[in-house]
């Protein structure tokens, strides 16, 4: 019989995430509470209350974040039980306003399989005895052994479209549903911020009625500034139900377009028209973008290395590995991706080849590709008149063509390889969908057949199902998307995923689930399969 260790803590209320001045949302005094840097003359003690995070969490490892409202140290306590009887220490670092008061300590030597209670408490520079109340948060560490089952949840999109936080409709309260089904980590696929997309305090819905968003100063504009970037991503941190999700599950983060601006590619320069300034560089703009990013995620290998890299694999016991792409980075310009030699593609080559030896080097049963942008829907990107494409596919049904070549590379790798439990994973169409790929379908037939799930959005606008392209032979098994453009969050439309891998048998079963984790369509996957 299979293990699963069960989490000790039912939800909802299973703690106190908060503490302080966030402990209820509605009583928050917005622009004081996300003012760019807290002032140093605060009386009291450091507080913690945008919460705690863990990511990257492996069999013996982990990341710990906290934002302080003052420079403070940071120290973490691990535990095997809620009493913190005998607890573990950890000295972090010393969080100060060159990182926006955000810091990381990395957890190690942790147990196997266990679930992992830790408490941070923000200690004064100066007087080190003098600490604030503790934030606590838990998370399971990997499984060593195979028979522990696997569970994880996957979406992406987040206050997207002008769609914000609106608690008249329970704000984010689709990472309750998420919560609810007891996930091991939600791995995050990208569009974790709208940097490129304002929130107004209303806006018009079909019947008339209104959709009421928080606002601060710095989601009332584009961002520009590394103080505009800072100010996205804890824009989202306002929501008590992310913040509880935030304290039990453990998370993976990839990153899409919209923590810069929308379908941006590196060397790209803004012209006039836009909010953005005239001659804008795309490639400043990812910069203050990426710093921001890493100062407010636990990420193995960009914390406290602005210019570290995104793409990594999390290893997650004998069941798992996940191979956690960036196709933002390093992609060619977007064109009209009908080039018949194309050797930079949408991962570049460093991370193609990255990918390849990652993937032929695993030894684990199921190997998930996560790739932030999906690979045989069409997502077009037109720029004065311009057929431009933002993805993969162009819809040219025959032989690859630009960024194809790429992926057809990759998929004859993993077939002469004879690479076994392949699934690809994705969001960033802001809808729900099932594809499989099979080369008797299909233009190009150097392949085995596998499928691609995609999930989203989280809370943004819900958008009709994108056109395919028969290049690799997709056939769309299941999709649910609105019939019209731009459907908010009050409608509805909102999806995440689920990934369950039994430990006695090794199946994969992938659920759809929709913004309160109502099921809508499940496939069950065989281990030890090179395609299927």
């Amino acid at each position: 019989m299979s293990h699963r260790p069960q989490s000790p803590l039912p939800l909802p209320g299973r703690r106190g995430v908060l503490r302080g001045s966030l402990a209820a949302s509605a009583a928050l005094a917005l622009p004081t509470a996300l003012g760019s840097a807290p002032a140093f003359a605060l009386s009291g003690r450091p507080e913690a209350g945008w919460g705690v995070q863990a990511g990257d969490v492996s069999a013996h490892s982990g990341l710990v974040w906290v934002r302080s409202d003052r420079p403070a140290r940071m120290i973490v306590e691990t535990s095997a039980t809620e009493s913190f009887r005998n607890p573990r220490r950890w000295h972090g670092p010393l969080l100060g306003a060159d990182s926006d008061f955000t810091g990381t300590t990395r957890l190690h030597g942790l147990p196997s399989g266990e679930q992992i209670h830790y408490r941070v408490l923000l200690a004064d520079p100066d007087d080190p005895r003098r600490t604030g109340e503790p934030v606590t948060g838990t998370f399971r560490t990997a499984p060593a052994k195979r028979r522990h089952d696997v569970r994880f949840v996957w979406s992406g999109d987040l206050a997207g479209q002008g769609w914000g936080i609106n608690e008249s409709i329970g704000g984010y309260r689709i990472f309750d549903a998420m919560a609810k089904v007891d996930p091991d980590f939600f791995l995050c696929s990208g569009d974790n911020i709208y940097a490129d997309g304002p929130i107004s305090a209303t806006a018009p819905l079909p019947d008339g009625s209104l959709y009421r968003s928080i606002t601060t100063e710095e989601k009332s504009h584009v961002a520009v500034t590394l103080a505009d970037y800072r100010g996205n991503f804890r824009y989202n941190l306002l929501d008590s139900a992310l913040r509880r999700f935030n304290a039990r599950v453990p998370n993976i983060i990839q990153w899409d377009d919209h923590e810069v601006r929308n379908n941006w590619y590196p060397g790209e320069v803004i012209g006039s028209g836009t909010p953005y300034p005239a001659g804008t560089k795309l490639d400043d703009l990812a910069a203050r973008a990426r710093r921001a990013f890493s100062e407010y995620f636990p990420i193995s290998t960009v914390n406290g290395r602005p210019d570290g890299r995104i793409y990594r694999t999390v290893h997650h016991g004998p069941l798992l590995d996940v191979f956690v792409l960036d196709m933002r980075t390093y992609r060619n310009a977007n064109s009209p991706d009908d080039q018949t030699t194309d050797p930079q593609g949408i991962l570049g080559r460093e991370q193609l080849e990255w990918l390849k030896r990652e993937l032929a080097a695993s030894r684990a049963v199921w190997k998930v590709i996560a790739a932030d942008m999906p690979l045989g829907l069409v997502v077009p990107d037109p720029v004065e008149g311009k057929p431009n494409i933002e993805a993969v596919a162009q819809g040219d049904p025959g032989a690859p063509l630009g960024r194809e070549l790429q992926i057809a590379e990759l998929l004859r790798f993993i077939k002469h390889r004879r690479i076994t439990g392949t699934v690809w994973l994705t969001a960033d169409v802001h809808h729900t969908s099932a594809q499989h790929y099979d080369p008797s379908r299909a233009a190009f037939k150097d392949f085995e057949p596998f499928w691609e799930f995609v999930s989203g959005p989280l809370n943004a606008g819900a958008f009709q199902a994108n056109a395919l392209d028969g290049t690799f032979g997709p056939d769309r098994v299941f999709v649910k998307a609105p019939a019209t453009a731009n459907v908010s969050p009050a409608d509805g439309y909102q999806f995440f995923g689920e990934v369950d891998i039994d430990g006695d048998s090794g199946e994969l079963t992938v659920r759809l689930r929709d913004l309160d984790g109502t099921v809508l369509f499940t496939q069950v996957l065989q281990p030890g399969r090179v395609g299927q």
